[in-house]
């Protein structure tokens, strides 16, 4: 029999409602013999352009829609309004849905993306108003969820006709019934009977049925994934007495579906064979929908906004391009060098083959306006290797001076659209946003969605939530995973020892782990994306749906970047960098407090102060070369040029680690091993790198040189390594090229093993050039403008440890920290000055790092400074309750005179007095000064604990200095002595947690990498996979550590500690109180297995080890790699380049989390997504 077309069909991107992936959906439907299938979504067409990649790969011909809820046409609404109780949430899911496809091409296309776009235009939730119900080249499906369907649910076959006759207005010929059975009883949705009424009815108003199965989910069994999305989407627990789920909504063959047509039509009281007609009905319905991929819906096609929008005028864009990269050259001085010149002319003639002089001059237009803007502005990624990129001041650094290759960029080989990507301040984004849409105007200018898909913990609160599990057990076990893929969960639970107990409970938790496993990467919700920004002709609205932001209402696609690739659509990417946001308040800061303007982008090139710092590895702060990781390269390279600079970011990248590249370059840079080269011809390319392939650029040259090629042709060899299969076939073009230009074969040989290890790996120097620009800029104001540079870190965060261990650095630096203060504290931190000979600057604590301030109440205590009283401040500036008792607990109000326990009281009499009506009276002592109360004040630990609690940060001291004395009796070694220990030395180190990581590593092992600070600096730990049994557990779920760990030295400024055990020194010190230095002992001398945070047993025999146990003196830990099998092994990821990663490392960058904005920073240490806890 003929295939079955599905015309109603949602995948996971009808959010917390379908439950299968677009891909999987069109898999199954080849499988299932379907010459075609729908995909309507609910509320969006987000997953289209995957579906239609899908489709294409499976045979199947694709079909586009989308299920929107519709407002009801005025004759016929009634208001239904209902409001949940205080403090509770309410969905309200009672609009009808009708289902909209897409019949006549690119008109169909069209007129889905304009109804999408009406529907969410007011912002809320999604509803299409009825005045923007009409579209051309569109066919409705009127189902079970639509008014209609509701009324011949009611057995109101009148009211049905009533509401029936707007929509044939409407759309005429074009209006569909649409009959579901999914096996349920009564008269509901998907029940046989209103199935059966839905066929009988068309019949009686000459309108064509069609069946479907409003499909939710690819295969049977997942009706309970269904129950679970429900319930998240409702926000309600699942009732096994409510309706569930029937089990039917999957994608059915064409067999069951004549099954499912022949009991419709005869409960219709129609013939068996009618069912026949029913499917026919279908099919032609499908086949009357015909929308083309490429040719409708633009894939491949590239719109560029118009010439006379980006300064052409009426020149064509070529021209205008070449004019002012002409002025350009002259404005940068380079009138006079011929080289300049022809690598001009070069890189105008590839743009002018491509066509692409138009995408150029619109991201110079969009730069330039930042630039008027006062914001600061840099080009990143391989743009920077264009010399048109440099002369249209669109990127920093010279590419002609720096060895850049345009061809990394674009070449005539390379028929992809150019990616050039800009950095702004991370502050100011949506300021730039703006600025782009009031160039361009809102139908050329979008920016591009997110989806926010499920990964575990997000599975686990949903899913526990569905299934009524307490609110803190949820969160507890939710918090014991790392941030990793959902369907991981359970190879977690057996391959992970800091879920060790975890696992030992998971039977307890039944079908929860399935539950949450089925969730895996479904979309949960859509954001927008943190950089993307389309840019098009007049025609974007007709090509993609475009609905507002949540919050800031600017104008989003639906696609995601890469569906906008493929759809064509021109993406910029206009990055918020939160370290370009901390340079510029420095620098603000700078010339507010001390009247001298810096101009970054001239900073001397070469500062002898600059360059000690990043050599003395103090870089905490400094972009790029803070991590633990880059400052240990950074203490083996020791730079002192910018070319250092460039070469020690791409060596700190995967591919170079992977390669074995970082040891052979320090060697060969500190004279301790020969530089060599595979051929005399290759030393050009090589030399700048003592021999040591780092970057891809170099990698092109050394193809062009063997092989006599262009560049453009060798980057697309470069390209084709990382492909295994592709490899065989370059390498014999390789060989033969290079021998019939006179290379032997053994030059052959070692010049390809250079190439092939190396090649897919490298770093392209455009990239690290761009990047190196701003780590010497922040290095050099932390050099000479300490004060100025933690301001502008604190106000902005832009790295990957938290704010306190910033505050600890600076002291460390000799910056002196100022206390929060009503009356001079400002909604950003400020820069004060302390002293006038010597001259020193310095920190002022702001009113925004009180947690729960808004920017309101901040603004509004700023603008009324100073205040004469608690009284004055608690009228004018209005502060809340909890907000004026946090800023007493911190000390912010001191300058009032009483102690802060008093202030407390006193507030609460100002409140009291305020909900009386009452102004409230203070007791005032001399002046405007608070009287005393008697109160005692806080002590020293719980001032430090407000501090902690109401600011994230030890502002006053080193909460490490309370515990000082302690360390001392267990012969702790600190920071500051940690530099003078010997290699191999065992050690016992302490301190309080700034950060783990668990990043991809060469040898494809799980190292658990953390950091420490003990007030006198910061203690770097590496843990190998022998130790995790003994201390994952305690590293992951404890902030106060102390470790046993043996001294690993790779150079002078080189220095970490391997660990081999852990405790949680809170635990310790408790332990101290109550049972002595014994008892410590004893605690330290259990097996390491309950090092890892088991539950010891009570053992009060044996007396502890001597003093000298205490200080770690009992051996080394097993070397990495030893003779214990790691299980592991057999689930290494093994990339197509040879590089293995461990299935549990790192997949994200350290500090990405930061762009989440506050809420995700206002965290005692950073955690990477591999870290649980």
């Amino acid at each position: 029999m003929p295939g079955f077309a599905h015309l109603h069909t949602v995948s996971g991107f009808s959010l917390r409602y379908g439950a299968s992936h677009p891909e999987r959906l069109a898999e199954r439907a080849s499988e299932r013999g379907m010459d075609a299938l729908a995909l309507t979504d609910r509320d969006t067409l987000a997953g289209t352009v995957r579906f239609a990649k899908a489709c294409a790969g499976a045979g199947v011909r694709p079909l586009f829609g989308v299920n929107l809820a519709v407002a009801q046409e005025e004759a016929v609404r009634r208001e239904r309004r209902r409001t949940p109780v205080r403090g509770g949430a309410f969905v309200d899911e009672s609009a009808s849905r009708v289902t909209f496809l897409a019949r006549d091409g690119a008109r169909g296309w069209a007129g889905l993306c304009r109804l999408v776009t009406a529907a969410h235009a007011a912002g809320a939730a999604p509803l299409l108003p009825w005045a923007g119900n009409h579209g051309d080249g569109l066919v409705v499906l009127l189902g079970p969820e639509s008014d209609v369907g509701r009324a011949l649910a009611a057995g109101r076959p009148d009211r049905a006709a009533l509401l029936l006759a707007p929509w044939r207005e409407v759309h005429g010929d074009a209006l569909r019934l649409e009959a579901v059975w999914h096996g349920r009883t009564g008269t509901g949705p998907g029940s046989l009977r209103q199935a059966a009424r839905t066929v009988g009815f068309a019949a009686e108003q000459g309108v064509r049925p069609v069946l479907s199965n409003a499909v939710r989910y690819a295969d049977p069994g997942q009706g309970p994934v269904a129950d679970v999305l429900d319930a998240a989407r409702r926000l309600v627990p699942i009732d096994p007495r409510g309706e569930l789920d029937s089990g039917e909504a999957w994608l059915k063959d064409a067999q069951t579906m004549l099954q499912v047509a022949e009991r419709v039509v005869e409960a219709a009281g129609y013939r068996r064979d009618t069912a026949h007609r029913l499917l026919e009905q279908t099919r032609a319905t499908a086949a009357e929908c015909r929308v083309d991929p490429e040719g409708d819906l633009g894939i491949g096609t590239v719109r560029f906004p118009e010439p006379h929008l980006v300064g052409a005028g009426r020149r064509t864009a070529q021209r205008a391009l070449a004019s002012r990269a002409t002025a350009g050259m002259l404005r940068l001085g380079h009138g006079d060098r011929r080289a300049y010149w022809e690598r001009m002319h070069h890189e105008l003639d590839i743009i002018g083959h491509h066509g692409f002089a138009s995408y150029f001059l619109t991201v110079a237009q969009v730069v330039d306006d930042v630039r008027e803007m006062g914001i600061r502005v840099a080009a990143r990624g391989s743009g920077a290797g264009s010399l048109v990129n440099h002369l249209l001041g669109i990127a920093h650094a010279d590419p002609v001076e720096h060895g850049l290759l345009m061809e990394r960029f674009l070449s005539k080989e390379r028929v992809v659209l150019p990616d050039i990507d800009i950095d702004v301040e991370s502050a100011r984004r949506l300021e730039v946003y703006r600025a782009i849409i009031g160039r361009f105007g809102e139908e050329r200018v979008a920016t591009v969605s997110m989806p926010e898909t499920y990964r575990v913990r997000h599975a686990i609160r949903d899913v526990g939530a569905a299934l009524s599990m307490d609110p803190a057990e949820i969160d507890r076990v939710a918090k014991s995973f790392p941030h990793i893929r959902a369907r991981d969960a359970r190879a977690a639970l057996e391959e992970l020892p800091e879920l060790k107990r975890l696992a030992g409970e998971k039977e307890r938790y039944g079908r929860l782990w399935e539950l949450v496993e089925a969730l895996d990467a479904l979309p949960r919700g859509v954001a927008m994306h943190p950089c993307g920004v389309l840019l098009s002709d007049a025609s974007l609205l007709a090509r993609t749906p475009v609905v507002p932001t949540s919050g800031e209402g600017l104008p989003m696609s639906q696609f995601d970047k890469e569906d906008v690739e493929d759809l064509g659509l021109l993406k910029l990417d206009v990055l918020g960098v939160r370290m370009q946001s901390a340079m510029a308040h420095a620098v603000a800061e700078v010339e507010r407090a001390a009247g001298e303007r810096i101009d970054l982008d001239a900073v001397p090139p070469g500062d002898p102060e600059t360059y000690r710092l990043i050599r003395s590895t103090e870089t905490l702060g400094c972009f790029q070369i803070e991590s633990p990781g880059q400052r240990d390269l950074v203490g083996r390279l020791q730079p002192s040029t910018f070319h250092d600079l460039v070469v020690d970011i791409s060596l700190f990248r995967p591919g170079p680690v992977a390669a074995d590249m970082v040891r052979p370059f320090i060697e060969a840079r500190h004279g301790r091993a020969p530089v060599r080269f595979a051929h005399p011809d290759l030393e050009e390319a090589l030399r700048g790198t003592y021999g040591v392939v780092v970057f891809h650029e170099q990698v092109i040259d050394i193809v062009a040189v063997m092989t006599g090629c262009g560049r453009g042709e060798a980057d697309r060899v470069r390209r084709g390594l990382s492909d295994p299969e592709s490899q065989g076939r370059i390498r014999v073009w390789f060989a033969q090229q290079a021998a019939a230009r006179g290379y032997d074969a053994e030059t052959i040989r070692r010049t390809w093993e250079i190439v092939e290890a190396f090649g897919s790996y490298g770093f392209c120097k455009a990239h690290a050039v761009a990047f190196a620009v701003p780590t010497y800029q922040s290095a050099w104001l932390k050099a000479h403008h300490p004060a100025a540079f933690y301001a502008g870190l604190l106000t902005h965060d832009p790295g990957m440890y938290p704010k306190r261990l910033l505050l600890a650095d600076a002291r460390r630096r000799g910056v002196p920290i100022l206390p929060l203060d009503v009356n001079v504290s400002g909604v950003a931190h400020r820069i004060e000055l302390v002293s006038d000979s010597p001259e020193v600057w310095g920190l002022r604590l702001a009113l925004s790092d009180v947690h729960g301030i808004s920017e309101a109440e901040a603004k509004r205590i700023a603008d009324g400074q100073p205040y004469a009283s608690l009284l004055d401040f608690w009228e004018r500036a209005r502060p809340s309750r909890p907000l004026a008792g946090r800023l007493a607990q911190v000390g912010a109000l001191d300058a009032f005179g009483a102690n802060r326990r008093d202030l407390q009281l006193h507030l609460t009499e100002l409140h009291r007095g305020a909900r009386g009506g009452g102004g409230g009276q203070l007791p005032l002592a001399g002046g405007r000064r608070t009287a005393p109360a008697g109160l005692p004040d806080l002590t020293s630990a719980e001032r430090l604990s407000a501090e902690l609690g109401v600011l994230s940060m030890d502002a006053s001291r080193n909460l490490m200095d309370d515990h000082r004395e302690f360390l001392q009796e267990l012969g702790v070694v600190s920071a500051r002595r940690l530099r003078e220990a010997r290699h191999g030395e065992t050690v016992l180190v302490a301190g309080a947690k700034a950060a783990t990581q668990t990043p991809p590593i060469r040898s494809g092992k799980r190292v658990i990498f953390s950091t420490l600070d003990d007030g006198t600096g910061l203690v770097d730990l590496a843990f190998f996979d022998d130790s995790h049994d003994a201390c994952a557990h305690t590293v992951f779920h404890s902030w106060l550590l102390l470790v046993r760990g043996v001294v690993q030295r790779r150079g002078p400024r080189s220095l970490s500690v391997v660990g081999s055990a852990a405790w949680n020194l809170a635990e310790l010190v408790d332990v101290r109180q109550r049972e002595g230095l014994d008892g410590v002992a004893a605690r330290l001398a259990e097996p390491s297995g309950t090092a890892g945070g088991e539950a010891p047993a009570d053992d009060d025999g044996g007396g502890g080890p001597s003093r000298a146990r205490l200080a770690g003196s009992d051996g080394l830990p097993a070397p990495a790699g030893s003779a214990a099998r790691d299980p592991m092994e057999g689930r290494t990821i093994r990339m197509p380049t040879g590089y293995e990663m461990h299935p549990w490392a790192d997949l994200r960058p350290a500090g990405q989390d930061a762009a989440q904005g506050p809420a995700a920073m206002r965290k005692l240490w950073h955690q990477s997504p591999g870290s649980a806890g």
